[in-house]
C-alpha cells in the first residue's frame, strides 16, 4: 500500500499538505488508486513522508470535502469515486447550486427563466470576448516546459501565450520588458518566481507562480527499471535533464549512473543510445527516438504537469483580470 511514490518538494514554498493532496488526486485520476481503494492510515503515511499527522489529516479532509475520498468510522479512508469527469470537475455540484440559487433570485425579483437564460448567455459571451484579448507570458528555464505550456494548457479560446526562456530574459531584460508591456499576467514556476520578479521593470505587473510535478505514471515506470539496466536521458536542455534527475532522486528511486544527451545530430544520438537499455525522453524528443532506436529498447516519456490547483488558480486570475 505504501510502495507508491510521493514527490514532495520542501523548498518550493507550496504547503506540504497541498502537495500531498494533489498527488493523491493524481493517483486517483490516473487509475493507480481505484474506487474503494483503502488509503494508508494518517499516522502511517505521515511517518513514511516524514511529516506531521496534521499535514496528512488536512489533505484527507479537503479531498473528502471535494468528493474524492470517503471516511468510514472504524474502517478507514477510501477512494470514493474514479469517474474521470467527476475528478476533473469535483466542484460541479457546487456550480449547480450557484445556478439554482441565481434562478431562485431571478424569479423572486420578477424575471422569468427565459430572460435568465438569455442574460446568462449574453453575459458569458461578453466575458469570453474580454478574455479573448488577454495575453499571458510564461517564463521557464527549459524549452520542454515552454512548449508544453504553449501547446497543451487550455486557458480559453483566443488567449495568446508568449513563451520566454529564462536564460534569454537574463541576457536582455530590457528587450523583454518592452514585450511585457502588453502582457496581462506573467506565469512562472515557484522555483523561479523571485528571480523573474527581480528582472521585471514593471513592479506592478502581476506574476503568478505555479507548481510542476512529474507525472506519477512516469515515476512508477522508472521505479520498475531493473537495477542492471543501462539508462540514458535524451532531451533539449541540460536544465531539463538535471530537473529529471532531481525528480527521480526526490521520489526515492535509486538508479545507477544515468547518461545525458542533448545532441540533435543523428549520428551522435545513435552512438549515445546504442548501448542503452532504457531511454528517458523529454516530450519533444520521444517521437524522434521512436523512429531512430531499436523497438526493443524501452522509451519512457518524462512528463511534468502543472498541478490542478495551480491551473485553477491561473484560470481564476485570468477571469478576474478585466471585469465588465
Amino acid at each position: 500500500m505504501l510502495n507508491i511514490y510521493f514527490n514532495l518538494d520542501r523548498r518550493s514554498g507550496i504547503p506540504i499538505y497541498i502537495q500531498v493532496k494533489q498527488q493523491i488526486k493524481n493517483f486517483i485520476q490516473q487509475g493507480i488508486w481505484e474506487k474503494g481503494h483503502k488509503l494508508p492510515p494518517e499516522r502511517q503515511l505521515a511517518e513514511k513522508l516524514k511529516v506531521s499527522r496534521n499535514t496528512i489529516s488536512a489533505a484527507y479532509k479537503e479531498l473528502e470535502i471535494e468528493g474524492y475520498l470517503s471516511s468510514q468510522q472504524g474502517r478507514g479512508t477510501f477512494v470514493a469515486c474514479t469517474n474521470n469527469r467527476f475528478q476533473r470537475h469535483p466542484s460541479k455540484d457546487k456550480l449547480i447550486k450557484i445556478i439554482d440559487k441565481a434562478m431562485e433570485e431571478t424569479l423572486q425579483n420578477g424575471f422569468d427563466l427565459d430572460e435568465f437564460i438569455v442574460m446568462c448567455h449574453t453575459r458569458a459571451q461578453e466575458k469570453k470576448n474580454v478574455l479573448s484579448n488577454l495575453k499571458v507570458a510564461f517564463i521557464e528555464c527549459n524549452h520542454e516546459q515552454l512548449d508544453y505550456f504553449s501547446k497543451e494548457i487550455e486557458l480559453g479560446a483566443g488567449i495568446s501565450i508568449l513563451p520566454v526562456l529564462l536564460e534569454d530574459l537574463r541576457k536582455d531584460p530590457k528587450a523583454f520588458n518592452v514585450n511585457f508591456k502588453d502582457v496581462d499576467i506573467i506565469v512562472t514556476t515557484f522555483f523561479h518566481i523571485e528571480e523573474v520578479r527581480s528582472l521585471l521593470a514593471d513592479g506592478n505587473k502581476e506574476i503568478l507562480g505555479i507548481a510542476l510535478d512529474p507525472q506519477v505514471e512516469t515515476l512508477v515506470k522508472i521505479a520498475r527499471i531493473p537495477k542492471n539496466k543501462r539508462i540514458g536521458v535524451v532531451c533539449i536542455s541540460n536544465n531539463f535533464a538535471q530537473k529529471v534527475l532531481q525528480s527521480i532522486e526526490n521520489a526515492g528511486i535509486e538508479l545507477p549512473d544515468i547518461k545525458i544527451s542533448i545532441s540533435k545530430k543523428i549520428e551522435e544520438l545513435m552512438e549515445f543510445v546504442k548501448d542503452l537499455d532504457v531511454i528517458i525522453a523529454s516530450p519533444s524528443r520521444k517521437k524522434e527516438l521512436i523512429e531512430l532506436v531499436n523497438p526493443e529498447k524501452e522509451i519512457i516519456e518524462f512528463i511534468y504537469l502543472p498541478d490542478l490547483g495551480s491551473i485553477n488558480m491561473l484560470k481564476t486570475a485570468i477571469f478576474h483580470l478585466r471585469k465588465k
